[in-house]
C-alpha cells in the first residue's frame, strides 16, 4: 500500500513540476531517491509518465494518459473534439503554436497543443499548470469569470514570476476590464520572459469560461502588429468553439467581445478574419 501511495505522490508532483528530475522530486516529497526512481519506472511501465525529450539528466513529464482519463470523467473530451479542428485552422493562419487550456483549481491546465513549423518555438508539456494572473490563457479565463471568483483569487495574493508580472490588485482589475472590452488577453513575458501569447476565453452554455485558446510566440518574435492580429484570431476561434458548445462570446469590430455576454451567433467566426 505504501508503494502505491508513493507512486501517486510522485505522479502528482511530476504533474506540478514537469519536467522534473529524481533529485527535485525526492527533496520535494522528502523520500529517498531510490524510492522515487522505483515509482517513476513503475509509472512509466503503466503508461503514466515518460522521460522528457531534453538532453542531459533524465527528467520526467506526464503522458497523455492522465489527460484522457480526466477528459472522460469531466466531459473535456467533447471540448477537445470541438476545439482541435478550430485549432488546426488557427495554426494554419498564423503558423505559431496554439494551446487549449481549461480552468482547474485556481489555475489553467494545458490540455492540447498544436506546434508551429518554425524552428524557434514555445514548447510546454501537456498537463502544465499556468497561473491565472500571469498567463494569457489564465487572464482570459479570469476576465470571463464572475466577480466573486475574481475577488477570491485577488485575496489570495498575486505571485511574481518575472519583472513584468502584474502583482497589484487594482492594476490587475484594470487589465481584466481591458480584456473584457477587447475580447482577448495578452502575456508579454509575465510568466516566463521568453513566452508571449494572446488568448481568448471559450464560454460554454452556462455563460462561464470552460476553456481558453491561445497563440504562443517566443517573445523575440512578437510585434505590436502581430499581437493585435493574433488577438483577432483567438477571439474568432474561441467564439467558434463556444458556439459549438452552446454558448458564444460575440466578436466585435476590433476582434474582441463587446461586453462579455453570451449571445447567439450564426456566422462562422473565422470567416473573413
Amino acid at each position: 500500500m505504501q508503494n502505491v501511495r508513493n507512486a501517486l505522490r510522485v505522479l502528482e508532483e511530476v504533474a506540478e513540476r514537469q519536467p522534473a528530475g529524481v533529485a527535485d522530486l525526492a527533496r520535494a516529497l522528502e523520500i529517498p531517491k531510490s524510492t522515487v526512481q522505483r515509482a517513476l519506472l513503475t509509472l512509466q511501465d503503466a503508461g503514466w509518465l515518460r522521460p522528457s525529450d531534453g538532453t542531459g539528466a533524465t527528467r520526467w513529464v506526464l503522458t497523455t494518459k492522465p489527460l484522457l482519463i480526466g477528459r472522460s470523467t469531466s466531459g473535456d473530451l467533447s471540448l477537445r473534439d470541438v476545439a482541435v479542428p478550430v485549432m488546426e485552422e488557427l495554426r494554419g493562419r498564423c503558423d505559431e503554436t496554439v494551446h487549449l487550456a481549461v480552468p482547474e483549481g485556481g489555475k489553467v491546465v494545458l490540455i492540447e497543443r498544436l506546434e508551429t513549423s518554425q524552428p524557434v518555438r514555445i514548447i510546454l508539456p501537456l498537463g502544465k499548470n499556468l497561473p491565472l494572473h500571469a498567463s494569457a490563457n489564465g487572464k482570459a479565463v479570469l476576465a470571463a469569470s464572475g466577480p466573486e471568483f475574481i475577488e477570491r483569487y485577488l485575496a489570495e495574493g498575486l505571485t511574481r514570476f518575472t519583472g513584468t508580472t502584474i502583482t497589484e490588485r487594482e492594476r490587475l482589475r484594470a487589465e481584466l476590464a481591458l480584456i473584457r472590452k477587447r475580447g482577448y488577453a495578452t502575456n508579454d513575458g509575465e510568466w516566463r520572459t521568453d513566452v508571449s501569447a494572446a488568448a481568448a476565453p471559450v464560454v460554454g452554455r452556462s455563460g462561464e469560461p470552460v476553456a481558453s485558446i491561445s497563440i504562443n510566440v517566443p517573445s523575440s518574435r512578437v510585434t505590436s502588429e502581430t499581437r493585435a492580429q493574433h488577438g483577432v484570431l483567438v477571439c474568432a476561434a474561441a467564439a467558434e468553439i463556444g458556439s459549438a458548445l452552446g454558448g458564444v462570446r460575440e466578436v466585435g469590430s476590433s476582434g474582441g467581445g463587446v461586453d462579455g455576454a453570451v449571445t447567439p451567433r450564426r456566422r462562422t467566426p473565422l470567416d473573413g478574419v
